[in-house]
């Protein structure tokens, strides 16, 4: 019988019965390799919850991937890797051992002291000895874009980074300057190599201001799907369709578009 209120524990017990030899066909067959999309898939829902700000939303997608945690955990169970108890202490042990400012005797009062006494920790943890080691240990799975802010931010905890703004703003240029330079030689390798290094420049601007390059551009492509959608419904009222317009007529709807759809801060 269906109950309102389940525990922790009773998830588990879900798990492992889907994994025996009376649950589902499916669940068994399932292995880390097999999960790692679903894993993502699921990372990735949580964040659109959190950004449709639907907190009934969240609270599902949230289960959603902690289900994932818990199917991984038994699959590691069944192979006497570990078990979602070692997880949890393992995580445990780490909130801990890195939050000195809590539980030990060091001081810790701002954001950035905290941040800089985890990473010193985890640095200790990790036995790294040189901070080439730490920009190694970055996971080189991770979205480019996000694995290029994390890469810079760890190199400027050795001071290793611009001075100001302005040098970060130059940089940008420079870098597009040498893109303009080789764009027309058709040479693939060097082009690549050049809108790589735009690309990299931009992250640095966006850390220093702030801003989590990743986000800005989800924000970007759905702000563009949004204008897209709007041209192709005020061509079809036209009865039109766009790939028999010019661009100028599509361009001078786009320009609507921008009127009447804004970004999320109200922005054309």
């Amino acid at each position: 019988m269906m109950k309102d209120r389940y525990e922790f524990s009773e998830l588990v017990e879900i798990m492992k019965l889907l994994r025996s030899k009376e649950g589902c066909p499916w669940d068994r067959e399932q292995t880390h390799e097999s999960l790692k999309k679903y894993l993502i898939e699921e990372t990735y829902e949580v964040l659109e919850a959190i950004d449709m700000n639907d907190k009934d939303k969240l609270c599902e997608e949230l289960g959603d991937l902690l289900l994932q945690i818990v199917f991984h955990a038994q699959i590691a169970a069944e192979n006497d890797m570990f078990d979602i108890n070692d997880v949890i202490s393992g995580i445990c042990r780490k909130m801990i051992l890195r939050h000195t400012h809590v539980f030990g005797k060091d001081k810790a009062d701002t954001p950035d002291q905290v941040v800089d006494n985890w990473e010193a920790i985890k640095k200790k943890e990790k036995g790294a000895k040189t901070q080439t080691e730490v920009l190694k240990d970055i996971p080189a799975n991770l979205p480019a874009l996000m694995r290029s802010y994390k890469v810079q931010q760890k190199a400027a905890q050795v001071g290793f980074d611009w001075d100001n703004i302005e040098d970060v703003i130059a940089k940008v240029h420079e870098e597009f300057q040498e893109l303009k330079d080789v764009y027309k030689s058709k040479n693939v390798e060097r082009i690549t190599d050049e809108i790589g290094d735009v690309f990299f420049a931009l992250v640095n601007l966006s850390r220093f201001l702030k801003v989590q390059p990743e986000l800005a551009l989800t924000g970007t492509i759905n702000k563009f799907i949004k204008r897209f959608e709007y041209i192709e419904r005020e061509s079809a009222k036209m009865g039109k369709k766009l790939e028999d317009m010019k661009l100028s007529e599509m361009d001078e709807l786009w320009n609507k578009a921008k009127i009447h759809i804004s970004d999320v801060n109200g922005n054309n």
